[in-house]
């Protein structure tokens, strides 16, 4: 699954749109460095996500093209 598109369906990010441009922007890190927004997302990725005061940082747990709003944070574990 794409890196925007996870991210929207994870709710880490409220749009995709602005999960694209984030990505564009070099605010969104997988593993460590830079990724696109055509990232492809696998299970044990570490993503950081740099907007506003609190950075987030997060493992995929699982990826999964459609969630409900409360199995969203199944998806992915806070660090």
């Amino acid at each position: 699954m794409r890196l925007d598109k996870y991210l929207k369906v994870s709710r880490l990010i409220k749009r995709r749109t602005i999960a694209n441009e984030a990505c564009d922007a070099g605010k969104v890190l997988v593993n460590g460095s830079p990724a696109r927004a055509s990232y492809d997302v696998k299970v044990g990725d570490v993503i950081e996500i740099q907007i506003g005061a609190h950075p987030i940082k997060a493992k995929v747990l699982a990826v999964a093209e459609v969630v409900r709003k409360e199995g969203a944070a199944d998806l992915y574990q806070l660090l």
